[in-house]
């Protein structure tokens, strides 16, 4: 009797699931709130509009890089298969151990509670009632998401059209409130005289309102045709949030002019009030409580299956690697990474984890598509689907201003980059040390 197969993923994304995912994971709460930080560092709504182009056309091209990677590699863990593949197991552990130990969690943790924030607050609930809430809302997507990859999908499509619903409706209420004076959205504002050299710091919160583009790589196993449908779905994805985020931000200084946008806390909900009063402000927390829903399905879905391939490995608790042969759902990696996460919001720490490891995140952007080299070098009589166009300028361009946005970061927050780098450094004993706890040599 021939032995059982060992249970493994099932590829059930098409192009659409594929495209929705990589919205989803980057359109959270950012694009409601980070224009504001934008808006401050610049003299104008034209240096504004420049700014978010800039990061979504650069944000462009780590994705098409990102496409060759999946192409090439369409298994499920995205960044660590590559840097496992290209550099060794100790790079992949450390992306491991920041993102899916902490990262992950800690944004889930941080995101489910600003959708507990705002979903409160629309049904009148007290503040008493978050972290139940947020509890409840991580809870239910690890059940949804323990039936498998599709049921994970159908909850996430809707969410994802509901928070495009929110987008359109602030764009077309700031193009209102122009009626036919859109130039005041480009205008110079007087109140902010901000000089050139200040710009790269006007650039780091779009950049990260940008990010979370790769979740589509770490559920790469479960997609079907990958090699064509990878491609399409991450430059179609990530086209729409380009065009979403410019537009949104048109609509907010055409709305609220530069210097209003520059003072808001909450430009959203400013812009809704102007025109439909506190019953707008309202709506637009509803879509906001949707929008950050959202994010944290994705989020659980993709890091639950980096944890999995690393237990795989070895390289964390064995049970942990287990795919359920009925689902194909990584079912303990699930429950282990939401167990933390809410833990996380029960203990009120997961704020400081996520400032203490946005360098982290951003390095690993910079050191996966550095892959590409070596994948191009090592394996170049290896034939693939779909290759970068612009190579070698496009990685290179990527990765050094992604290094130069660190750089910057490190000047501007040196706690936060410091604390880490510190982070990182730390998984360097914990991997040698569980390395010697499976007898295996480093």
């Amino acid at each position: 009797m021939p032995a059982p197969q060992p249970a493994h993923y099932l590829r059930r994304l098409g192009t659409w699931d594929a495209a929705m995912i990589v919205i989803g994971g980057v359109i959270g709460a950012g694009i409601f709130r980070t224009p504001a930080a934008v808006a401050k560092s610049t003299s104008s709504g034209m240096e504004v509009i420049i700014l978010w182009t800039l990061g979504g056309l650069l944000t462009l091209a780590g994705v098409l890089c990102y496409a060759e990677l999946g192409a090439r590699r369409p298994q499920a863990g995205g960044t660590y298969v590559y840097l496992r593949e290209a550099f060794g197991q100790l790079p992949a552990f450390l992306f491991g151990w920041t993102m899916a130990l902490i990262n992950y969690p800690g944004s889930v943790a941080a995101v489910a509670t600003t959708f507990a924030d705002y979903a409160t607050r629309a049904i009148g609930l007290p503040h008493e009632w978050v972290k139940p809430v947020a509890v409840a809302a991580i809870a239910f997507i690890v059940a949804v998401n323990l039936f498998g990859i599709r049921a994970g999908a159908w909850v996430q499509n809707i969410f994802t059209v509901l928070k495009l619903g929110a987008v359109a409706m602030l764009i077309a209420v700031g193009l209102y409130l122009a009626r036919g004076h859109l130039g005041v959205a480009f205008a110079e504002d007087p109140t902010h005289d901000v000089p050139a050299s200040m710009l790269i710091g006007a650039l780091l919160p779009a950049m990260f309102a940008y990010g979370g583009f790769h979740y589509l790589n770490d559920l790469a196993g479960e997609v079907r045709d990958p090699q064509r449908t990878l491609p399409r779905a991450l430059g179609l994805g990530m086209a729409s949030v380009v065009v979403c985020y410019v537009l949104v931000n048109i609509a907010y200084m055409a709305g609220l002019g530069h210097a209003g946008l520059a003072a808001s806390t909450a430009p959203a909900a400013d812009l809704m009030r102007r025109v439909f009063g506190e019953s707008g402000a309202t709506i637009i927390a509803v879509g906001i409580a949707c929008s950050t829903f959202g994010y944290c399905s994705i989020a659980i879905a993709g890091g639950a299956r980096v944890l999995q391939v690393m237990s795989a490995d070895g390289m964390f608790f064995r049970p942990i690697a287990r795919i359920d042969a009925k689902t194909g759902a990584p079912q303990i990696a699930l429950l282990a990474l939401g167990a933390w996460a809410i833990a996380l919001i029960l203990s009120g720490s997961f704020e400081a984890l996520v400032d203490y490891t946005t360098v982290g995140e951003w390095l690993s952007h910079a050191f996966g598509i550095a892959t590409i080299f070596w994948y191009r070098r090592k394996l170049k009589d290896e034939p693939s689907p779909y290759l970068v166009p612009g190579y070698p300028w496009v990685p290179l361009i990527f990765t050094t201003v992604v290094l130069c946005v660190i750089v910057a970061t490190a000047i501007t927050q040196p706690q936060n980059a410091g604390m880490s780098l510190l982070i990182i450094a730390i998984g360097v004993p914990v991997f040698f040390l569980w390395r010697k706890r499976l007898g295996k040599k480093a």
